[in-house]
């Protein structure tokens, strides 16, 4: 990969990971939720979730899944399930502020197991993947190392902007400690994940 193909991927990457999805949607609610410290496990879920995606182009498997109705039905469902299950759990989620030391293991592993399952379970992410990742790739030269590369440069671009919705979550929407206002905004990102699952619903390959 030479450096200017590399440049053109760069910008790719930002505005790939700029446009706002599931995966910033996550953000700010684990922001709000955790604050910024313990939310990094939900980025880092998110990141594994890339990893996965571009491991699925690399390996050829993204043209499989795109081209079998069944297997892209099956995870796009899966996708749409998961999101509206999401939403409904934001809705129940307890109307008061996370105290310092009450989080434990598990709910850090529970978050990061969330994430990865938001960027996994989503076909249009593979789909879109799949367009983009091989315009960047140089058919005569190792393709692994390519791919690693696009692969880093992903991870740091979306590391950097989902850190940013996270942190502006933490900073501005954990500062609520109105019971009332925290109820109403969980239901929000609630209304969110469920726009999101229903979205995912109507989405067709081209």
């Amino acid at each position: 990969m030479t450096l200017h193909t590399w440049l053109a991927f760069f910008v790719a990457a930002w505005i790939i990971s700029l446009s706002p999805g599931p995966g910033a949607l996550s953000c700010m609610a684990a922001g709000q939720r955790h604050g910024y410290r313990r939310a990094v496990w939900n980025i880092f879920g998110l990141q594994l979730g890339v990893l996965l995606l571009v491991g699925i182009c690399a390996a050829g498997l993204g043209a499989v899944l795109a081209a079998s109705h069944t297997l892209f039905a099956a995870i796009k469902w899966g996708g749409v399930a998961y999101l509206i299950w999401l939403g409904i759990q934001q809705w129940r989620a307890p109307a008061v502020p996370m105290e310092p030391g009450t989080e434990h293991a598990h709910d850090r592993f529970g978050m990061l197991l969330r994430a990865f399952l938001i960027n996994a379970s989503n076909p249009k992410g593979i789909v879109f993947m799949l367009a983009v990742l091989p315009q960047f790739i140089d058919p005569l030269q190792p393709q692994w190392p390519q791919y690693a590369i696009c692969a880093l440069t992903l991870l740091f671009t979306d590391s950097v902007v989902m850190s940013a919705y996270t942190l502006l979550a933490a900073r501005v929407l954990r500062a609520l400690h109105d019971p009332a206002h925290i109820r109403w905004l969980n239901r929000g990102f609630g209304s969110l994940f469920i726009g999101a699952g229903l979205l995912l619903a109507g989405f067709r390959r081209s």
